[in-house]
C-alpha cells in the first residue's frame, strides 16, 4: 500500500513539474481564488467585530428640558428601568454633563473660554439608556416617543446611532456579496485550468496508461497520480496564499488602530491562522480533486 502511494505521489510530482507553465497558471489562479476567500473571511469578521463594538457603545440619550425638576427626571428613570427591554439607565446631571464636556475639550481653550463667558451651564440633564440587545433600541425609541414624560423631553439622540448601525450593516452585506461572487468566479476559473492541465497530462501519458492497462494495473493505480496532482495544486496554492495573506495583513494592520478595531488586525490573523490554513487547504484540495475527477471521467476511460 505504502509502495503504491509512494510511486503515485512521485508520478504526480513529475507530472506537475513537466506541465511547466500550465502548472504555474493553475496554481496562480487558485492562489488568487484562495486569497480572495481568506480576505473575504478576514474583512467580514473584522467588519462584524467593528459592528459589534459600535453596537455595544450605542445608547439612547434622553435630554430633558432645562426647567424639568430632578424629581420628575427620577420618575422618568424609574419608568424606563421598569421597561422590559431596558438593561440600564444612568442619570447625568447638568453639572456632570458640564464636567464631562470640559474634560473632553480640555485641549480646546476657545471652547472653554466661551463657556466661561456664558456664565451659566448651557447643557441639559439626561438619561443614558442601554437596551438588553442592539436590536431592541428601535423598540426603546418607540416607547420614548409615547412615554408619559415625553412632554419633558427636549430631544432623543437615537436617530444618528441608528443610521450608523444600518450603514455598517449595509457595508458588511455588500462586502460579503461582492467577495462571494469574486471567490466563486475565481474558483470556477481554477477548476477550468486544472481540468485542462490534467486533460493534457492524460493525453501526454496515453501510451503509458495503455501499457499499464495491458499489464493489469488497477483503475485506482492509474487514477491516483492525477488525483494527487490535483491535491498538489491545492496544497501549493494554499501555502502561498497564506504567505500573501500574512504580508497583506502585516502591511495593512498599521492603518487600523485600536479605536477602529477591538483587536489588532495582525493578532486576529495569528489567532485564526490554523483555521484559515485548514480552510484554504480544504478548499484548495477539493478544487484540485474535483477538477481531476472531471478530467478523468471525461478523458480517462479505465
Amino acid at each position: 500500500m505504502f509502495l503504491v502511494l509512494g510511486r503515485t505521489i512521485k508520478e504526480s510530482l513529475i507530472n506537475f513539474w513537466r506541465n511547466g507553465w500550465l502548472s504555474v497558471a493553475a496554481v496562480s489562479v487558485m492562489i488568487f481564488s484562495l486569497f480572495t476567500i481568506s480576505v473575504l473571511f478576514v474583512i467580514t469578521e473584522t467588519s462584524s467585530n467593528i459592528l459589534r463594538t459600535v453596537q455595544e457603545r450605542v445608547n439612547v440619550s434622553v435630554y430633558f428640558k432645562s426647567d424639568v425638576s430632578e424629581e420628575n427626571i427620577s420618575k422618568a428613570k424609574s419608568e424606563l428601568e421598569n421597561y422590559s427591554e431596558v438593561k440600564s439607565v444612568e442619570y447625568v446631571s447638568k453639572e456632570k454633563a458640564l464636567e464631562d464636556f470640559k474634560n473632553n475639550n480640555a485641549n480646546e481653550p476657545a471652547i472653554i473660554k466661551s463657556l466661561e463667558e456664558l456664565g451659566e451651564n448651557p447643557l441639559l440633564a439626561s438619561l443614558v439608556v442601554k437596551a438588553k440587545s442592539p436590536d431592541q433600541y428601535e423598540s426603546v425609541a418607540a416607547y420614548l416617543a409615547e412615554a408619559p414624560f415625553k412632554e419633558d423631553v427636549s430631544r432623543v439622540n437615537y436617530g444618528k446611532n441608528k443610521e450608523i448601525i444600518e450603514k455598517l450593516n449595509r457595508i458588511v452585506a455588500e462586502i460579503k456579496k461582492i467577495g462571494s461572487v469574486l471567490a466563486v468566479l475565481l474558483a470556477g476559473i481554477s477548476i477550468l485550468i486544472i481540468f485542462n492541465t490534467i486533460r493534457i497530462t492524460i493525453y501526454t501519458h496515453r501510451q503509458e496508461i495503455e501499457v499499464m492497462r495491458l499489464v493489469g494495473a488497477s483503475n485506482t493505480f492509474i487514477r491516483l497520480p492525477f488525483i494527487f496532482e490535483g491535491i498538489i495544486y491545492g496544497a501549493i496554492a494554499s501555502v502561498i496564499s497564506m504567505g500573501l495573506l500574512f504580508l497583506s495583513v502585516r502591511f495593512t494592520a498599521q492603518y487600523f488602530p485600536s479605536i477602529v478595531l477591538p483587536e489588532n488586525l495582525f493578532s486576529f490573523y495569528l489567532k485564526n491562522f490554523f483555521f484559515l490554513l485548514g480552510l484554504q487547504l480544504a478548499i484548495g484540495t477539493f478544487l484540485g480533486i474535483f477538477s481531476s475527477f472531471i478530467a478523468m471521467r471525461k478523458y480517462l476511460k479505465v
